[in-house]
């Protein structure tokens, strides 16, 4: 699988073949860009590095900020200026950027730093990324969990150097740049030098050692070195005056000399940032090798959790790609906080719950049980301490501003863990906090009238109540479990009787088409709201372009007139939007999974390629390509609801390592399918050898592992059209997922 990865996939604009059948039918507003870059990582670790142009959103790359249709050129080929440290992943408009840190290889005198070179030769894979600058220097990173290790091949030259940026920040972009607040920075001595930045409200600290002890050491400020001097320290930077500084290494080198520079990070101090870096590379001055092969060793293990059989190399590229993608963000950084005093686990780049908590966060839980108790703790430390679940949350102190995306999301998550009954979380501490949180913010207004606008916030706070329901069952809390469950029914109210869709509001990213087909809690209800089965599924068909004529996709800087012309369609963006995320298995509750296999058929196999283009929108933090690994496998998590919903899968076997257990995937009457060929339909179902009469499986069958075996044909036939999955109505079921169906 790791030999199957490639970082380079989604780092430019879309670039596959032109759709055809239903999915030409569908229209992407948003960025037509992965927004992922090739860098080294750690799963879920706290550190990235790569190389750095400016270019938004992760400072790799070529393009320049872009919020719809294609995104236009910064640059007209890759360049670098430098290399450095934690990049976003598949993000769009975050408004928090990092990049700090550069390190710039250089056989020009310091005034040339900032100079973007052109990146020849450039490779990546899990954890490692290389490339030559335009002087001719090889240049290779690896990380650790929260370290990085350089290593520079320089060619002959009699004043070669390694210069170390502590001022620079974000991006080359109109607002984009992140400027310190304060800074220190100490030589230490020979070959060592640690630092501490205040950026965002965050303090970064950093310790770094050069394995050169023949190359002199110097402090730098405003490009003009500081011979002799051991420290700089700046007590309040402001953007109008601020002056680069930083450190040097410098000397003369030997063709194909290579110098190590082991950098150690910490939001707790310099000090911690050193033992950091010694846990991860040991303190011996070469390293490189060994923390590669450590950090390789831990991507191959993650990424043998989940396996497939395909016999087409590039399908078998795009989804170990796609899981790669989707494991690595979060950050995890256990004892990091820099905000509060107590350890334990903290957690940032959740960019944000609005893109991960339908897809990436339930194929966390399921991969790594104990991870996701970790993210969960850490999301209740945060409220605890800061008085809100975030819907986003960076390395910076102070909320995002994406409270409209979503209300309640942290609630799903936890819902999940909770059913699953997972251990490492005081169920009576999370059920307090979700508590509360549900009556901050929107909630107010759900409270008193009812609703809440943007109207999807409604649904959000509804189903918040019901997910709380769950964990106040578990905890042994009937009353406030029944109150709770009377809150959940107000998602009706979200809705217009007269349309079957959602109320006019204003709506984040979309219109009410796009939110009108989540799965809430009792979709039988909703169902018989939009007039019963038939009436449903045809505003399914509308939705999805069922029988309707291609459309056009924007292109670079489209016009309002363009947008708005789209916007009219009220159609699927395929994938491109979150809320579409789960619209398509919709069709299941109304008796027709052929339907959802279309249109998820559609999308896998029109919608992902290989190479630079091969994403149809920015991947954010791997909600995207966490959607591509549940719907190739042929399940799909039904996030807060701890249900997954079968469908056709892509290949012919797979195999999903949950916790110490193995759940296997196997089909029958499977055909390798063809980009735009039919979809295949499900005729029957046997999970352990037995005859599954269901469309659904229940979290606690995947997690203790077993066998599920999928009968295929090239027709739809009976199955799926009777039994339909689970809706949970007033009432709730006195277990967490009842085996009846609401007919």
């Amino acid at each position: 699988m790791i030999e199957r990865v490639d970082p380079f996939l989604g780092t430019e604009p879309t670039d596959l073949p032109p759709p055809v059948g239903l999915a030409a039918t569908w229209w992407w507003p948003k960025p037509q860009v992965g927004n992922t870059h090739p860098g080294a990582t750690y799963p879920l670790g706290m550190v990235s590095a790569c190389a750095y142009s400016g270019a938004y959103p992760t400072g790799y790359g070529r393009y320049d900020l872009s919020t719809e249709g294609v995104p236009p050129l910064l640059h007209d080929r890759q360049l670098a200026s430098g290399f450095t440290h934690f990049q976003q992943s598949g993000t769009g408009a975050i408004r928090k950027y990092y990049n700090y840190f550069r390190v710039t290889p250089m056989i020009e005198p310091l005034d040339a730093l900032g100079t973007r070179w052109e990146v020849h030769e450039e490779q990546a894979e899990p954890g490692w990324y290389a490339a030559t600058l335009g002087p001719g220097i090889r240049c290779e990173i690896t990380v650790g969990p929260k370290s990085a290790v350089h290593r520079y091949t320089f060619p002959r030259h009699r004043d070669a150097r390694l210069v170390v940026d502590l001022s620079l920040g974000g991006l080359d972009i109109p607002f984009g740049a992140t400027v310190p607040l304060r800074a220190k920075l100490r030589s230490v001595g020979p070959g060592v030098a640690q630092g501490e930045i205040v950026v965002e409200g965050a303090p970064l600290a950093v310790h770094l050692e050069c394995d050169h002890d023949q190359w002199r050491q110097m402090l730098w400020y405003d490009r003009r070195l500081m011979p002799g001097g051991t420290r700089l320290d700046f007590d309040y930077i402001r953007p109008t005056t601020l002056r680069p500084f930083g450190l040097m290494w410098a000397g003369p080198s030997e063709s194909g000399q290579t110098v190590e520079l082991r950098m150690g990070f910490s939001l707790r101090g310099v000090e911690q940032a050193r033992a950091n870096l010694y846990r991860d590379c040991g303190p011996g001055p070469s390293s490189f090798t060994a923390r590669r092969e450590s950090t390789t060793s831990a991507w191959r293990e993650r990424l043998q959790l989940v396996t497939v059989d395909t016999p087409s190399r590039d399908r078998q590229a795009v989804f170990s790609t796609a899981l790669y993608h989707s494991l690595i963000k979060p950050c995890l950084a256990p004892a990091e906080s820099p905000f509060w005093p107590s350890d334990g686990p903290f957690v940032f780049d959740i960019s944000t719950m609005w893109d991960i908590y339908r897809t990436q966060l339930p194929l966390l839980t399921t991969l790594l049980p104990e991870r996701a108790v970790e993210i969960a703790r850490a999301l209740l430390t945060i409220c605890e301490e800061e008085g809100n679940f975030p819907i986003g949350y960076r390395m910076a102190r102070g909320a995002d501003r994406f409270s409209r995306q979503g209300s309640a999301l942290a609630h799903t998550f936890l819902a999940d863990l909770c059913q699953l009954g997972l251990p490492g979380i005081d169920w009576e501490w999370a059920l307090a906090h979700m508590h509360n949180d549900l009556r901050r913010t929107y909630g107010e207004d759900f409270l008193l009238r009812g609703e809440a606008h943007p109207i999807s916030h409604t649904l959000d706070l509804a189903f918040g109540y019901w997910c709380t329901a769950r964990v106040a069952r578990h905890v042994g809390d009937e009353a406030l479990a029944g109150e709770f469950d009377e809150l959940a029914t107000r998602w009706v109210n979200a809705f217009d009787a007269g349309t079957g869709l959602l109320k006019d509001s204003t709506f984040y990213e979309g219109g009410r088409w796009n939110y009108s087909f989540r799965l809430v809690h009792d979709m039988a209800a909703r169902i018989a709201l939009a007039g019963g089965d038939d009436a449903f599924v045809a505003l399914l068909d509308e939705f999805f372009g069922v029988g309707a004529e291609p459309v056009t996709q924007p292109g670079v800087r489209p016009t309002i007139d363009e947008l708005a012309r789209g916007y009219a369609l009220h159609r699927f963006e395929g994938l491109n939007n979150e809320p579409d995320m789960e619209s398509p298995w919709a069709y299941q509750y109304a008796g027709r999974p052929d339907r959802t296999a279309d249109v998820v058929h559609a999308v896998l196999h029109q919608q992902f390629g290989t190479g630079r283009g091969g994403l149809p929108g920015n991947d954010d933090s791997g909600a995207l390509s966490s959607w591509y690994v549940w719907a190739s496998l042929g399940l799909f998590p039904v996030a807060g609801q701890n249900l997954f919903l079968i469908n056709a899968p892509s290949f012919a076997q797979s195999r999903i390592r949950v916790g110490e257990e193995s759940f296997a995937v196997e089909t029958r009457g499977f055909v390798e399918p063809r980009p735009t060929g039919p979809a295949q339909y499900v005729q029957s179902v046997q999970l352990n050898g037995e005859p599954l009469g269901r469309t659904w499986l229940r979290g606690d069958e995947l997690h203790r592992g077993g066998r599920l075996i999928v009968e295929l044909g090239p027709a739809p036939g009976g199955w799926g059209a009777r039994n339909r999955p689970p809706s949970r109505g007033r009432r709730a079921p006195t277990s967490p997922l009842p085996e009846v169906t609401t007919p």
